[in-house]
């Protein structure tokens, strides 16, 4: 039997900020701001069955990690036409390029790039009828939080800076693969990506994907297992911008980071995980996160594959 208290000691003793050379997000002037020391581990099996160290309780800006939620809200509305007007290719390249976004004719190569979370976020804003409230609605009732909310601070300073987002969003609209007024969707996009959420509460968010859709602490099944399946394959693949095969070959689990140095992962039927810490490397991910999550799938022995 795996001792994961013992295990996450371990990766606790053994990681430090003095070992990473990269810098936190400097391009959003709020994040910025954040303590480059800061550094937790939550990992989480069931509701009597988790272990977390550092500031895993902390909430941080979780950015592109909301992504994961914001398409599977649109599955979920939707369903499989989501994919008549994005792809789920990997995409090879910076997470913002217009460059590849112009050679695919405004048709995204995933919804984690952030060209393919824009398209998500007109997909959303034309379906529902409070984007943003419902959007929070997913994330409280799957985690079991009412107190999760954007971060306020974190949305202005994204809107304040965020031409190139708004640059792929008019260009997709020249180009007749957006529908709605391009200001709403580049607010749902800021706030969704603003969303304020400790270690604790992604693993317990993210439990979802590792449960075949299922919320484990209320039984109720909100996605089918072959959607959950899909997301899975699409974290795998797509999950870590132009390094996600770095994070298959080192670490070997679906997951998601986002430039606020958060990373959330799962091992189906197993556990989710969800580590901290704002420095990123070159790439835009956590570059003491992605040590941490490589030294538990080798401790453990234990990967998809």
């Amino acid at each position: 039997m795996i001792d994961y208290h013992e295990i996450l000691n371990t990766i606790q003793e053994e990681m430090s900020y003095r070992d990473v050379k990269g810098k936190v997000a400097s391009y959003i002037p709020e994040l910025a701001r954040v303590d480059p020391k800061k550094f937790g581990m939550h990992l989480y099996r069931n509701e009597n069955e988790f272990y977390g160290f550092g500031d895993h309780e902390e909430k941080f800006s979780i950015q592109s990690i909301s992504k994961v939620f914001t398409l599977s809200l649109a599955i979920k509305n939707l369903g499989t036409k989501v994919w008549e007007r994005v792809h789920v290719e990997p995409s090879g390249n910076p997470f913002n390029s217009l460059m590849q976004l112009e050679q695919d004719r405004g048709i995204p190569r995933n919804p984690f790039i952030n060209s393919g979370a824009l398209v998500i976020s007109d997909i959303l804003v034309d379906v529902l009828d409070n984007p943003k409230k419902e959007l929070l609605e997913f994330v409280r009732k799957i985690t079991g939080e009412e107190d999760i909310d954007y971060d306020e601070s974190v949305a202005q300073s994204e809107l304040s800076s965020g031409y190139r987002n708004i640059a792929l969003v008019n260009y997709m609209k020249a180009l007749g693969n957006i529908k709605c007024d391009v200001e709403e969707i580049i607010d749902f996009y800021f706030y969704s990506c603003s969303i304020a959420m400790s270690c604790k509460s992604l693993a317990k968010a993210f439990m979802l994907y590792a449960n075949k859709g299922e919320i484990l602490h209320s039984g109720e099944q909100i996605l089918n297992p072959s959607t959950v399946k899909r997301l899975n394959a699409l974290m795998q693949t797509c999950g870590f911008y132009d390094e996600s095969g770095e994070f298959s070959f080192e670490v070997g689990l679906p997951g998601k980071s986002g430039v606020g140095g958060g990373i959330a992962a799962i091992h189906p039927q197993q556990y989710s995980v969800a580590v901290w810490s704002p420095v990123l490397n070159k790439k835009g991910n956590s570059e003491l996160g992605m040590k941490a999550l490589e030294r538990l799938t080798t401790l453990t022995g234990l990967s998809v594959f």
